[in-house]
């Protein structure tokens, strides 16, 4: 995320909500709707910023789920909800705020997309201004 390039339009929340609908149309599938994005733009100070999973090296979501829900696939982390008893565990062992309660009673977070068949997460084909960006990064 750069923060310089963000505008606070919140568009990257409402495409992350139409990836997880997997219709079409944005317009149709949104409409009338709350949406629940997996990714939040934040305002601290004039300064704009994104709240997404950062699919940590060691992930302690990974490690606190009680039932194994959460899993790292391909660098990803991912969640069986199936699996999610929604003691939300996960978000309470999240540092950055990115697992949220989700609708249906278990939790979400950014998957980064892999659903769809892009291969780009939809929050950062959809942003105007490029401000979040989607890159491999090494070790830190």
């Amino acid at each position: 995320m750069n923060e310089d390039w963000c505008l606070g339009c919140h568009l990257c929340e409402y495409y992350c909500a139409f990836a997880a609908t997997g219709e079409k149309d944005m317009a149709r599938a949104l409409k009338d709707v709350a949406i629940s994005p997996r990714i939040n733009i934040e305002e601290k100070g004039g300064v704009c910023f994104a709240v997404s999973c950062r699919h940590c090296a060691e992930p302690l979501c990974v490690k606190g789920c009680i039932t194994g829900a959460f899993s790292v696939q391909n660098g990803v982390i991912q969640i069986d909800k199936n699996r999610c008893i929604g003691c939300y565990t996960c978000i309470v062992s999240c540092p950055y705020g990115a697992v949220t309660p989700s609708d249906n009673g278990v939790v979400q977070k950014c998957e980064l997309c892999v659903k769809t068949k892009e291969g780009t997460p939809r929050c950062v084909a959809g942003c105007p201004n490029a401000a979040i960006v989607f890159e491999e990064r090494g070790e830190e």
